[in-house]
């Protein structure tokens, strides 16, 4: 019993830290890719209808996780962002995301199946979504970074709830990227705690997204 206490937390701890991959990165400007055009010179202004570039946007979480007594942060993400966002002058007007949650995957296939079964649900509530509820003020028309705050409402698991999280854009030639993390509290939402057998969980986690807009002929 002495040797099995000690065997499964060192064996827990070599898994965790020398055999399995590094979570990834946090999304952020640092990590954007730019899509194909993107340094090509943004012709007509920024005033417009802008869209989600697929290949170059992501949404997903971050949760710890705890395994005997070892932590690991757990991420799972998805490129199947749609949407719009229209920019007038300064003035951010609409933003509108939905993200495909039954194509969101980690590098574990058990914790995605508990992701798509139990915990969201995913067959009763395919998608996430977000609706900007208060227009965002931009620098100036011609700005090519900026750091904002949004309002809006985030619908998760069926449930929608208000958030207010800070926002950081930046613009190369005709593609805006934005990027952010908003704190969830799983109970807010009605999601079950993520934990399950001997992997244990907070009871809250991250949103996090990188979504690169491409604007509209």
């Amino acid at each position: 019993m002495v040797a099995l206490a000690v065997t499964v937390p060192a064996g827990t701890y070599a898994y965790i830290h020398w055999i399995s991959d590094d979570a990834p990165a946090r999304l952020s400007l640092d990590t954007a890719a730019d899509p194909p055009g993107a340094t090509v010179p943004l012709s007509g202004g920024t005033d417009g209808t802008w869209v989600p570039h697929a290949s170059s946007s992501q949404v997903g979480y971050r949760v710890n996780e705890v395994l005997f007594g070892q932590s690991k942060a757990a991420v799972g993400r998805t490129s199947d962002v749609t949407g719009s966002m229209t920019i007038t002058g300064t003035t951010v007007s609409n933003v509108s995301l939905v993200a495909d949650m039954t194509t969101v995957s980690s590098d574990e296939g058990r914790r995605d199946a508990q992701f798509q079964g139990r915990i969201m649900d995913t067959a009763r509530f395919p998608t996430a979504t977000f609706e900007l509820t208060s227009p965002i003020t931009l620098p100036s028309p011609d700005a090519t970074m900026a750091n904002v705050e949004a309002t809006g409402d985030l619908t998760l698991h069926g449930t929608t709830r208000p958030v207010t999280f800070h926002v950081s854009a930046r613009r190369t030639g005709g593609t805006v990227a934005v990027s952010g993390t908003i704190p969830i509290v799983f109970a807010d939402y009605g999601i079950p705690n993520p934990t399950f057998g001997p992997v244990t969980t907070e009871d809250h986690g991250e949103l996090e997204f990188l979504v690169s807009f491409t604007k509209e002929p």
